[in-house]
């Protein structure tokens, strides 16, 4: 059966979900106007961050670049230059004369030399046991292994056999005297590891000693090289490292040890590494054919030392065929002459980015917070909710905007750091820094909808969104790039740190960073998409992260935003969970339309009559299904659990009520009497304890979002954009209500009439400029806008003047026709005015039900007599009127003024007539009157229990 919600919308239709996200961001946008300077404040702080970099970036170069006076000195007067000895590599200085190198082998760290545990005792049990690397004590050092094949194999070991120096390394290299390096070379195979990226560039033999490999080291030999470089000694300590030769089968034995021996990823940490490999091919004693294997794997900026192997392997031949007398002497190597390069250059913009960019781009997370816990501090999300505006149109409009506002934001943030020149920006690669940035954006909108969840004040979000920001930043770079920078720091440790999005962000701009400082060093390009595909890489990881998390974050923050707005989808869930698990029915609801009805508890042992007579009314027509009503409530309660021992507390007892079409009913009772918590309940703000309510046939519990199509509300606040005008407040909720075009205009010009909010341009002024009635009126006409069914108005004329007040009636005379009002009010003026019937609450019970000239008749059974003579005169005056009946009772007295309540059974007018006129004989009377009861005195002596005893009849 069709229910009058779905006949309206043959009709008129419920606002698409296209309408409402039109609706949605054209009023987002408006506000983004209104606050245009807030915004441009917003887009250039990040250009003022980048101008600040560079501004000090600019006075750094300077400062270094005042070193280049320092190259015109003499050179005895200036302090020798490890620059010049070590390439020249960060020098702005020419070199004039450049060092002479002796031609070094590439050793493995002791640490990471090959042993049998690490790649398989099974494989490879010719390797020395690792124990070599526990440095116990009178333990001998790993050896250096090289792997040898080839199809001779007797002549590949002979050659094999000369590769290093037999001639042992002797205490007479401790001389005071500087020694020829080529010399020392000659006659030893000298080493050193190149893993230089710790020595930034420097050749590692100034840093760490040389080693000089023979077959068998003598113990507790030491001795001390001097080598001459510039004219300068500098003395190297020289150690004996151990050769051990392997054979394998082939040179795809050596190529797959080789490669098994270096661990993948971790920071280009190496486990098991071989120094070199030979495989000898058809080599005899009249064809020379090698091919040498090295390590090729980049360590960062390692240098690669593969001359020494071709004449460590090109000497042990001609040793083996024309004697150790003839040689190939490689004296040394050496820089190539360089000259004045350009002034040094310190890219702030890479070593610190990471922690000011962190900052940058979180920026925008407070702001969409508190955007969001905003909207749901002043109620405004759940005043558009109650206009019609969906949850999935809200959910893809916030979301799109944000993401607009972000785009623009890291937009403006990567073009001013690009146009100042910052090379995080400029060296590495745009596409990777764009799919960057945009899965972290897209990921912090996640993450700001779900935070707002858990807030409800704007002020504590705001306080915890910036605390984040600045605290998640200084974490970062002073406590999580240690993690990230430490090669024996788990990896796994640092990704699950990542799960914190700020850590992820973090992750990605130190590796933007690290690469483009090293990129402006070494005059190549940044990080590009092939780097992100290497194991030591933690962009990788970063996204991944960063994308799952995105992925997983976003129904979460859905999940989050439904219990915390979608009361009714909470209880109805738990409805279901009572009834599979067959609970007590209290947590059912009582009633559904066209159900033959059970029973229901009522908290109280006596109703009036018309109260139930209004029970009875609902009863036959939620058995009828009547589509004459638009509101039917059927024993609806709403429970508040007691705290800290005090005992629950009933805010509505069990209120049965049926309002029809074209009726305006009003709701009186005094303060906590429960009549917001009525209105609360109907409207979706709170969800009942139980029973049932249905607006247009619909349930307010399992049908709210279409509810929600043909209701307005005037709430009790006035929940209204302080930054929209009042045109704009009812053009949004216009397009809520499926208006649009002329008739959206016409809807929206006879509102702002009928409120009087059109004159003198008031509707064109921001509604932050209004005043608290000017806001009130604003607010009726936004309830009204639209021709909704239903409308629900809490004390629609608080804080209006008497002209507005009269002005206001009007306008809900006429918008009651074809609509059901239900009307809160403390006015007992306005309640005889626009309602057409009266409930007076009491304690969260409706305890009377009917028009105004009805409850005055029914409850009103007393008239009240005044009465001002002599002040002397107050007894005798109270005595003569007690005679007329002995149950009149005095309510006031003052200065000869006494007010009496007669009954309107016992006393007569006629008699008070006859008693005025006896008492003139015998005292003076200034005034007297004589009135029948009023509303406002039948709702008194309601609230204060008072009531006539006929009333209960």
């Amino acid at each position: 059966m069709r229910s009058l919600m779905e006949e309206e919308d043959s009709s008129r239709g419920r606002p698409s979900f296209f309408r409402q996200a039109d609706a949605l961001m054209r009023k987002n946008l408006t506000i983004q106007k209104r606050n245009l300077g807030t915004t441009i404040a917003l887009l250039l702080f990040p250009a003022l961050l980048c101008l600040l970099l560079y501004s000090i970036q600019g006075v750094v170069n300077q400062t270094l670049g005042a070193a280049e006076e320092s190259c015109d000195c003499p050179r005895s007067n200036c302090t020798p230059s490890f620059t010049a000895a070590f390439g020249g590599e960060i020098s702005t200085c020419p070199i004039s004369s450049p060092p002479q190198w002796p031609v070094l082998f590439q050793i493995p760290l002791p640490e990471f030399r090959a042993t049998k545990s690490n790649l398989g005792p099974q494989l490879f049990p010719d390797l020395p046991d690792e124990s070599c690397r526990k440095g116990a004590s009178g333990s001998e050092p790993c050896p250096v292994t090289l792997l040898l094949t080839g199809v001779n194999r007797s002549l590949a070991e002979k050659i094999g056999r000369n590769l290093f120096s037999r001639r042992p390394l002797s205490d007479s290299l401790h001389v005071s005297k500087p020694l020829d390096a080529s010399k020392v070379s000659a006659d030893y195979l000298l080493g050193t590891d190149s893993f230089s990226p710790s020595t930034y560039f420097f050749e590692p033999a100034l840093i760490s000693d040389l080693y000089a490999i023979e077959p068998e080291c003598r113990q507790n030999s030491t001795p001390m090289l001097l080598l001459e470089m510039e004219g300068l000694p500098f003395p190297v300590g020289l150690q004996c490292v151990r050769g051990l030769r392997l054979w394998r089968d082939s040179s795809s034995e050596i190529s797959a040890e080789l490669y098994k021996g270096y661990k993948r990823g971790n920071h280009m940490h190496k486990i098991n590494e071989i120094a070199a490999g030979y495989d000898f091919l058809n080599t005899n004693e009249s064809n020379f054919n090698v091919t040498v294997f090295y390590n090729g794997t980049s360590r960062g900026a390692g240098l690669t030392r593969i001359l020494r192997s071709v004449n460590m392997v090109s000497n042990a031949f001609l040793n083996l065929v024309m004697g150790a007398e003839v040689k190939i002497i490689a004296e040394f190597v050496k820089e190539m002459p360089k000259g004045l390069t350009a002034k040094s250059k310190l890219d702030l913009s890479s070593l610190l980015g990471p922690l000011f960019f962190t900052w940058v781009i979180q920026l925008l997370f407070p702001v969409m917070l508190i955007t969001l816990v905003y909207e749901k501090q002043q109620k405004l999300r759940k005043i558009m909710m109650m206009h019609g505006l969906g949850n999935g149109a809200y959910w893809t409009i916030s979301y799109a905007y944000f993401l607009l506002i972000s785009s623009v934001y890291m937009t403006c943030f990567v073009l001013f750091g690009s146009m100042l020149g910052l090379r995080s920006f400029r060296l590495n690669e745009y596409t990777l820094q764009l799919v960057f940035y945009f899965v972290y954006i897209n990921l912090q909108i996640a993450v700001a909808f779900a935070a707002s969840s858990f807030f409800s004040e704007v002020k504590t979000a705001s306080a915890i969104g910036y605390l984040y920001v600045f605290t998640t930043g200084l974490t970062g770079a002073f406590l999580f790039q240690h993690f990230i920078q430490d090669t024996n720091f788990p990896r796994y440790w640092v990704t699950a740190m990542e799960i914190l999005p700020a850590f992820s962000l973090y992750e990605g701009l130190y590796e933007f960073g690290q690469y483009s400082f090293f990129a402006q060093l070494m005059g190549s390009d940044g990080m590009t998409w092939k780097d992100v595909k290497c194991n030591n890489n933690g962009m990788r990881t970063a996204l991944t992260v960063m994308s799952v998390e995105w992925l997983v974050m976003l129904p979460i923050a859905y999940w989050l935003d439904q219990a915390d707005f979608s009361i009714n989808k909470t209880r109805r869930h738990l409805r279901k969970l009572c009834q599979f698990f067959r609970f007590p029915t209290r947590c059912t609801s009582s009633k559904t339309f066209g159900q033959e009805r059970k029973g229901y508890d009522v908290l109280v042992n006596m109703e009036r009559p018309d109260v139930l007579l209004e029970r009875d009314v609902v009863e036959k027509l939620l058995l009828e299904n009547s589509k004459n009503y638009a509101i039917i409530c059927d024993s609806l309660k709403k429970m508040y659990p007691g705290e800290d021992g005090n005992p629950d507390k009933y805010a509505v007892r069990g209120l049965s009520l049926a309002v029809p079409y074209g009726e305006c009913l009003g709701i009186l009772g005094p303060n906590g009497a429960g009549k917001t918590s009525f209105i609360n309940m109907m409207t979706g703000i709170s969800a009942p304890s139980s029973g049932a309510a249905f607006v247009c046939g619909l349930d307010i519990e399992t049908q709210m979002n279409k509810v929600y199509s043909s209701i307005g509300v005037c709430p009790q606040h006035d929940l209204i954009w302080e930054t929209l005008t009042g045109r704009e407040h009812l053009l949004f909720y216009g397009r809520l209500k499926n208006l649009e075009g002329l008739s959206l205009t016409q809807a929206v010009e006879e509102a702002l009439r009928s409120v009087h909010l059109f004159d003198k341009g008031i509707a064109d002024k921001a509604a932050g400029t209004y005043s608290g009635g000017m806001k009130r009126r604003l607010s009726v006409a936004i309830s009204l806008i639209g021709s909704p069914r239903v409308v629900y108005m809490d004390e629609p004329s608080t804080g209006l003047d008497p002209a507005s007040r009269n002005n206001l009636w009007k306008v809900v005379k006429q918008a009651k026709k074809g609509k059901a009002i239900i009307l809160t009010t403390h006015s007992m003026e306005e309640a005889e005015i626009l309602c057409d019937r009266i409930g007076i609450f009491v304690d969260g019970q409706l305890q009377c039900l009917g028009n105004p000239k009805e409850l005055i008749g029914r409850y009103g059974g007393h008239y009240v007599f005044t009465i001002t003579t002599p002040s002397d005169r107050e007894e005798e005056v109270e005595k003569l009127v007690r005679n007329l009946s002995q149950n009149v009772v005095r309510t006031y007295h003052m200065s000869g003024t006494q007010k009496f309540e007669l009954p309107k059974e016992e006393v007569g007018i006629a008699d008070v007539f006859q008693w005025v006129e006896t008492a003139k004989r015998r005292f003076g009377i200034h005034a007297w009157g004589l009135t029948d009861i009023k509303l406002e005195d039948v709702f008194i002596n309601i609230a204060k229990g008072t009531w006539p005893t006929n009333a209960l009849k």
